[in-house]
């Protein structure tokens, strides 16, 4: 992610609560959680204030939670101590998620490839394949297409989500999902689980 974009999300933290940090997990995780499909370590991208990592960090799971946005780490970290889970958090670049020199069973990512260009959904499936071994998880959670234009994210189409992974990842499910928002009904949304390759 280019360093103009991060600022432009970091800023949003810091100017107050942007409509994706919603003060809960999306319920998506939390039903892929209780169906136990989220398994072993756990790498959260784009974990913005933490959420969902907290939420499975409460269940048990080892993750790590990872943000482009020094504010919503920072906010992350404090809700962690406050709520007594040992999560580490992180900010570092999901462009280059080499540089955690770490492997995770799973990621999840909720609400962060639907922020990238065409090139960049394919730059951040291959970063993705520097964290996941052959037969890991990553569980996708973007904006739909379906989704009518206005404010907000692009808009993925199914074609977008298998171009970017196509021959690194198997696209396991596809299956249409919301994504909640604060203060607006769930928008429209694409769940995806892939298995690296």
């Amino acid at each position: 992610m280019a360093d103009s974009q991060r600022r432009v999300f970091d800023d949003r933290y810091r100017e107050g609560t942007p409509p994706w940090d919603i003060g809960r997990p999306q319920a998506e995780l939390v039903a892929l959680a209780e169906a136990g499909e989220i398994v072993g370590d756990v790498l959260d991208v784009g974990c913005g204030t933490g959420e969902n990592a907290l939420h499975l960090a409460a269940l048990g799971k080892r993750v790590l939670g990872v943000d482009g946005s020094p504010t919503a780490i920072a906010r992350a970290l404090e809700k962690a101590a406050a709520r007594g889970l040992q999560v580490p958090f992180l900010v570092a670049d999901a462009l280059d998620l080499k540089a955690l020199h770490r492997r995770f069973e799973t990621a999840v990512d909720c609400g962060l490839f639907h922020v990238f260009d065409r090139a960049d959904r394919r730059t951040y499936a291959q970063s993705l394949t520097e964290v996941l071994s052959p037969g890991s998880t990553l569980h996708l959670l973007c904006f739909s297409d379906e989704e009518p234009p206005g404010p907000g994210p692009r808009r993925i189409s199914e074609s977008d989500v298998r171009d970017a992974f196509r021959s690194i990842f198997a696209l396991t499910r596809l299956r249409e999902a919301r994504f909640e928002r604060l203060g607006a009904d769930p928008a429209r949304a694409w769940l995806a689980t892939l298995v690296r390759i």
